[in-house]
C-alpha cells in the first residue's frame, strides 16, 4: 500500500504530489527544491541551495523511519552543469561510504527558478 509522507521540516508541494511515498521498505522522495521551508526563500548560491535542498531530502526520509545513511539512489538536477563540483562538496558532507549510486543531469529550468532540485530513494 502506498503510504503518502509528510513533514513540516521540508517544503509543501507545490502541485499535485506528495513529498515522499513509502512503500513496503522504500521510500521514495520527491525532488526537493532549496527552499527554506519555514521562510519559504531560497539562496542564492549554489552550494546553499545543495544544503538546502539536501536537508529537505533528509527531512522527507527521517518523516518516513528512514535516513540518509539509508539512500540507495540520488537524482540530482541541475540548471548549470558549471556548477557540479561545488555541488559535489556539498553532497559528500551529506552521505558516507559507500556512497549511494546517483545520476545527475542538466535541465533547462526548475520550478521558481531553482538551480537545482534532489529526489532520493531509501530503504526504511
Amino acid at each position: 500500500m502506498l503510504n503518502p509522507v509528510e513533514t513540516a521540516l521540508a517544503p509543501a508541494a507545490v502541485g499535485p504530489y506528495s513529498q515522499g511515498i513509502a512503500l513496503d521498505n522504500l521510500v521514495f522522495s520527491s525532488g526537493q527544491l532549496p527552499m527554506n521551508p519555514e521562510t519559504k526563500t531560497m539562496p542564492a548560491d549554489i552550494a546553499e541551495q545543495a544544503r538546502q535542498s539536501l536537508s529537505n531530502v533528509k527531512a522527507v526520509l527521517e518523516a518516513a523511519g528512514s535516513g540518509m545513511d539509508k539512500v540507495v539512489k540520488v537524482n540530482i538536477f541541475l540548471t548549470n552543469m558549471a556548477d557540479f563540483a561545488r555541488v559535489n562538496e556539498v553532497y559528500a558532507q551529506f552521505f558516507k561510504l559507500p556512497f549511494p549510486a546517483r545520476s545527475c543531469v542538466a535541465v533547462t529550468a526548475l520550478p521558481l527558478g531553482a538551480g537545482l532540485e534532489i529526489e532520493a530513494v531509501a530503504m526504511k
